[in-house]
Parts: C-alpha cells; structure tokens; sequence
C-alpha cells in the first residue's frame, strides 16, 4: 500500500490562518466553498424562517447553487468536504454519512439513527433507526445546500447529534420561462470506460405571476476503476445516477403560496467499492447495489396577518437491495467461486411527516417561532444468506447437523437470515424566541418537547451457518421503546456594529434507540439499545471587513457525548454487527473559515478544522480484547486537522471571461474503527479548473480531480476480519463540461 506524504499541509494551514489574520485581525462567514462577493444576499432557512445567513448566529456553511457549478460538484464528496468541520464517511455509494465535528462511533454506516439529519427542501429524508439509504441529492438545479454543525435538536429533532445537511431545490419561477442544460465527458485513470453526465431543467409559467411548473431530469454515469480477478473482471464498480424533480408553485397573492414538490433519484452500484490492494478487489461474486428515494411533499405559506404560516407535509418511499459474498467456509466449506456464500438484503421504508409553524412578522426587538412536528416511519428488511449446495451437503452429512434435513436448515440453499418490522412515530412541540434588549445584544431562547416510540419484531429463519451451529426452528421476539424528553437551546449574541456578530450557544441533540436484529442468534448481543444525546458549549465570531472583500468565521466548542449507540462486532468467525449505549466521549475544536478576495480577479477561501474527539470512560466491548476500549480513545474517523483551500482567477472582462480555480485538501490521519489498527486520511488532494465563456449562454469548463493521483485510503474498518474492506478517494478523472443556458 503506498504512503501518503503530508507535503506540508499543517503548516500550509497554519501560514493560512496567519496570513488572513494578518490582514486586519478579522472576521466573517465563509459561506460558499468558492468565492461569492455578496455574502450579505445569500438567505439561508437555516432557522426556519429567511435570514441573511450573516445574522444567523450558528455555525452554518453554504455552498450556493452557482458555487457548486463552478466546482463541478455532483454529490457530496465533491463538496462537502471542504467546509469546516465536516468530514464524509464515504464508503458505498447511497450508504455513506456526513459526520460533523468528529460525532461517529464508525468510518463504515451507522447502525442506529445518523447522528447528521439530513433533509430536502426542509423535509427529513432519513428514517430513524438503521437508514437504509441516505439520498446524496445531485445538485444540479440546486438552490444551495446549508450545513448546520452542532446538535439542532430544538428546531429540527432527531438525528441531528453533530449537525445537519439540508438541499434546497429550486421550485418553479412563476414570473418567467427558464431553461439550461449541462453535459459532460471524461475519464477516469484506471478506468476502461468513459464517465458522462446529462441534465436539463425547464421552467414554465402556466399563468404568468400566479402558477408555474419546473422539471428537471438527469442521469450520470461514473466509470468503475477496480478490477476484480474474482468474477474475471475490470471497472467492475460502475455507478449510475437518475433522477427527475418537478415542482408546481400557485401564487393566487393576498400572501398565499403553495409549493408541491416531487423529486425520485435511484443509483446503481455495479460492484462494491471496497477493495484489498491497490485498485484490486477480489471476491466470488459481483457485488450489486442498489438504492432509490421518492419524495412528495405539499408546503403551504400563508400570511395571517400577525404571523406567517406554514405548514409542510410530505411522504418518502425508499428501497434498498444490496448484494454481498461471504469468504466464510459455513456449511460446505467452499470459500471461493460460484460455491461460496452469498446474501441478498432487500429493504424498503416509509415516511410520513407532517410539519405547522407561526413564525412573527419581522421586528426590530422581538421575533418568535412556535410549531408541532409529526413523524411515522415504517420500515421492513429481510436478509438471507445462500450456499450453493448446501441442503444437498446437510443431506449427505446428517450426523453434523442434528438429523435434520437441507430443507429444513437451508431451504433452497438458504442457510441463514431474518425479517425486521420497524415502526417509528415521532411527535414534538419547538419554538424560539429571540429579543434585543438593546440595539446590541440579542438572546434566543428555545426548546422542543419530543415523545417518540418506537416497536419491532424481528423473526429469524431456521437455518445453519455450519456444522453443530444449526437452528431447526424460526425464531421470533418484538421490543418495544417509549421516551420523551425536552431539548433546550440559549444563545446570546452581539452585534457592536454591521458586519460584526459574536455569539456563545448551548444547545443538545439526541437519537432515538432501536432493535438489534442479530440478538436472537449469538448470545451477548442485547435486543435493543437506547437514546444517546450531545450538548454543545459554543462561541463564535462572524465578520466582515473592506466592504465585504475579507471575511471570516471562526468558533470555538465543546461536545459532550452520553451513552453512545456504539456500532460494534462479534468475534470471528461471523462478525455479527450490534449496537450498545455505551460509554462517554468530548469533541473540543475549533473551526475557521476565511474569504479574501485580493483583486478584481483573484480570491483565496480556506477552512480549517482543528479537533480532538476522544472517549472520557472506557467503553465495554465483551468481544474485544481487554473487554473494551480505554478513555482517551480517538472516536472512529475524527482527524485532528482539515484543511481546504480554493484559489480563483477570473477575468470577466476579457474576451471569452476565462477562470482558472486550484483546490486543495487536506484530512489528517484518524483511526477507523474502535480497536483496529488501521488508519484513514493523512493525504492531500489537489483539483484544477478552467472555464471559458464562448458566448453569454455557454460556459465550457475543463477540469482535472485528484491532480496528484493520490491514493488516500478513506476507510477501513473491517480490515482485520477474513474479508478486504477499504475504500479510497476516485483516481485522477478529467473531464470537460458544457452549460447552457436558454
């Protein structure tokens, strides 16, 4: 495996951050992961109402609609990992999690609820419990997508330990026709195939000012880079994206709007991407993947005089079908080929909301915001493991199985697998009041009661996983959790004069607990788990200065982690996966983030995140050697240092407005799992791109990732088992695309 130099990227930060503090002690929000000279115009709904995302006193990033085009950002690793405090467990495509500020207890998929909340247009697209799929929207025709770091439990609920990520789509334009286009071609280096893209969106007013309809369509395919000797194949992992959006708007006036919004996009994953050796994978079978999401929601925006009303409910239907080999000898002893054990798991969830809110009118002294959420998610998976051969083999060895048949231990070759029913119901009551008690200070105070419950029955098969390990009979158990609680929420800031804020916040976000499927099978595994919560101690400063030319934004926190849903595993030879409240954990760091634009032409942006999340109590683990993990334990994933830096050249008033961007980050090393000794990050990655402007309505950007060719391992947290399990940042890939608009 090659070694990733550090090339100096701590230092490079620290010159960074001395460097923008040299240029006037200074301060404001990096909002954008590129460049934007009217910082003051970009309106988040990070607080549930439009604010200037320079009054909202938290820490949020954004990264703009035109931002996100000139990156050529597709998905979330294309993006997301530039903005402070933000790092991206990416491991299978339609699986993988943001964290923020170090809150994981894994580099590989939460088995419990996320601790990021993730949502579309304001509407929660992740299940409680096991999410079996985490939408990474496209982002084309994107409005901005906001990310919020630190617990918002108050206004947005569960799911949201670290923070949350919330797409905004563009709904339709009443007032006029719009209409674009984006293709693209490129290459990726170890790829035997090309990778394109192609999206369009159209905008129609149906009636002028009062009703219109936006559709947008796309498909992108990015070409695999693995081989697999196994299935005899190269550019095993392919991966395509579809997807279409269409939203209807009616705007009848007298402070009435509704807004439907309809948005499906599925992925498929032609082999997994995890690998064993350089850009090698090796396993008996491909390894398909599968994933789809649509959502339907209906928003409602009423003004009633003293207050704005709204009211949002939505429904979102989500399927999973995942395939996976298994290097295990299990019943016939066949490791290898066609023989070898295999599982399909096939998942499919529901979810309903249902969201009412008065927000006051906009006032210079006080302002408040109270509504009621509802959620109802139900959820079903079915997982089954298969052996070629293996009921005729039970047949032919009766003596190691207790007497009983292959079609009783593994029906049509079945020789292990259960059912899970979930149902989860999630009610809450929240508001915020915010009051200035001079033209200077201003403090919020908020809260939200919540009563969840949640049920589960859980039915596993008759079956055998090997000799004197058999089951003849299905087994069956149901749990069941009630819990309600409250989520407070103060914060106090300062405002001496415009373009300067300071603020300190406390705020908590908690999960809801569920079900260990795996209990019924292997002893010590216990039925279920419970809640975990996070309080945030936080202080920040936001500031810009020579009219909006220097920014920067900067805070200082302190996480308090309580009894942590740790994702932990069996022993060998299974592996079996289960959760457990366990232990505690601090997160202490600071995020920066600073913007100068140096000339009419030039503008550097950098963040950086320095953070140390550790255990504060020993963490049991009975199958792990020494029974645990000590205090002082680096939490999965969470490097010290981050780095991203962005500098753009552009000249619009030269013939064709030519641009030229380099992008660089930086992830420091970080363990991947508890009590494995692999590592992840500690590698730089640098992105080049250059645009020109043939005429007013097309730009042709040309673009290299992963200039280097750097060969950054991402995760790794199953490395010590039989199996190979790690994933590494996309080979160098260069490519053009073309944007049209009509």
């Amino acid at each position: 495996m090659r070694k990733t130099k550090l090339m100096g990227a701590a230092s490079l930060s620290a010159c960074i951050v001395a460097a923008g503090l040299s240029l006037g002690g200074v301060a404001s929000a990096q909002t954008t992961a590129q460049p934007t000279t009217e910082l003051d115009a970009l309106i988040v709904t990070a607080t549930k109402r439009n604010e200037s995302v320079r009054d909202v006193a938290i820490p949020i990033g954004v990264v703009g609609g035109e931002a996100l085009q000139k990156a050529n950002a597709n998905s979330l690793a294309d993006y997301i990992v530039r903005l402070p405090g933000v790092t991206f467990n990416d491991y299978q495509p339609g699986i993988s999690e943001v964290v923020v500020r170090g809150i994981s207890a894994t580099t590989y998929h939460e088995q419990g609820q996320t601790t990021t909340g993730y949502y579309l247009n304001e509407v929660v697209v992740v299940e409680p419990g096991f999410p079996i799929g985490i939408p990474d929207v496209d982002t084309f025709d994107l409005e901005r997508v906001e990310v919020l770091r630190g617990p918002q439990g108050t206004l947005f609920g569960s799911s949201t330990l670290g923070g949350l990520v919330n797409y905004v789509a563009k709904t339709a334009n009443v007032s006029k026709y719009e209409a674009s286009a984006s293709g693209l071609l490129g290459v990726t280096k170890n790829a035997g195939e090309a990778n394109y893209a192609a999206k369009a969106m159209v905008n129609i007013p149906i009636v002028t000012d009062k009703m219109a309809l936006r559709v947008v369509a796309l498909q992108r395919f990015d070409a695999g880079f693995l081989d697999n000797p196994g299935v005899k194949k190269d550019g095993v992992n392919d991966f395509r994206t579809r997807g279409v959006r269409a939203s209807v708007v009616f705007d009848p006036g007298n402070g009435t709007k509704l807004t439907f919004l309809s948005a499906y996009q599925d992925s498929l994953l032609d082999d997994q991407t995890y690998l064993s050796h350089d850009y090698v994978r090796n396993t008996p079978r491909a390894e398909p993947q599968e994933t789809d999401f649509w959502l339907n929601s209906l928003r409602l925006d009423q003004d009633v005089g003293f207050a704005d009303l709204t009211v949002i409910g939505s429904t979102n239907h989500k399927t999973n079908t995942t395939t996976y080999s298994y290097p295990y000898p299990y019943v016939t002893g066949a490791t290898a080929g066609t023989a070898s054990a295999y599982s399909i798991g096939a998942a499919e969830a529901d979810i309903d909301t249902l969201e009412g809110r008065l927000a006051s009118k906009e006032d210079d002294r006080l302002k408040w915001l109270i509504g009621a959420s509802y959620m109802r998610a139900k959820k079903s998976s079915a997982d089954r493991i298969y052996q070629p051969g293996a009921a005729a083999y039970i047949n032919a060895h009766p003596g190691d199985f207790g007497g009983y048949s292959g079609a009783i231990l593994a029906p049509n070759d079945a020789i292990y697998g259960y059912i899970s029913d979930t149902l989860n119901k999630d009610f809450g009551i929240f508001g915020e009041v915010s009051y200035k008690f001079t033209p200077q200070w201003e403090i919020t105070v908020g809260g939200r009661y919540y009563d969840t419950k949640n049920t589960a029955e859980i039915t596993n098969a008759a079956g055998s996983l090997g000799a004197g390990s058999f089951s003849p009979k299905a087994s069956s158990f149901g749990t069941g959790q009630k819990e309600d609680g409250f989520t407070p929420k103060v914060t106090l800031a300062y405002r001496p004069q415009k373009g300067v804020m300071a603020y300190a916040t406390y705020s908590r976000g908690f999960r809801v607990g569920g079900p260990n499927p795996n209990a019924a099978i292997l002893a010590g595994i216990p039925t279920s788990y419970g809640s975990d919560t996070v309080d945030n101690y936080e202080a920040g400063l936001k500031t810009t200065l020579l009219e909006n030319r220097l920014s920067l934004d900067i805070s200082v926190f302190h996480l308090k982690w309580k009894d942590i849903q740790a994702r932990l595993f069996t022993a060998a030879p299974y592996f079996y996966s289960y959760v457990t409240n366990a232990g505690a954990a601090k997160v202490d760091g600071v995020e920066f983030a600073g913007q100068f634009k140096v000339s009419q032409h030039i503008t550097f942006s950098n963040s950086t995140t320095y953070q140390e999340a550790k255990l504060t109590t020993l963490l049991p683990d009975s199958f792990a050697v020494g029974g645990g993990y000590a205090a002082g334990t680096t939490l999965p994933g969470s490097s010290k240092w981050s780095t991203s830096n962005t500098l753009s050249f552009e000249f619009p008033e030269v013939k064709l407005a030519p641009t030229f961007e380099i992008a660089h980050r930086y992830l420091g090393k970080a363990p991947v799992a508890f009590g494995n000794p692999n590592t992840r990050g500690n590698f730089n990655i640098f992105d080049l791109r250059a645009s020109i402007a043939p005429t007013d309505k097309v730009r042709v950007l040309g673009f290299v990732n992963n200039f280097t060719n750097e060969y950054g391992i991402l995760n790794a947290p199953f490395t010590d088992q039989a199996a190979p399990a790690y994933s590494i940042v996309r080979p160098r890939t260069a490519g053009v695309r073309v944007d049209v608009t009509f």
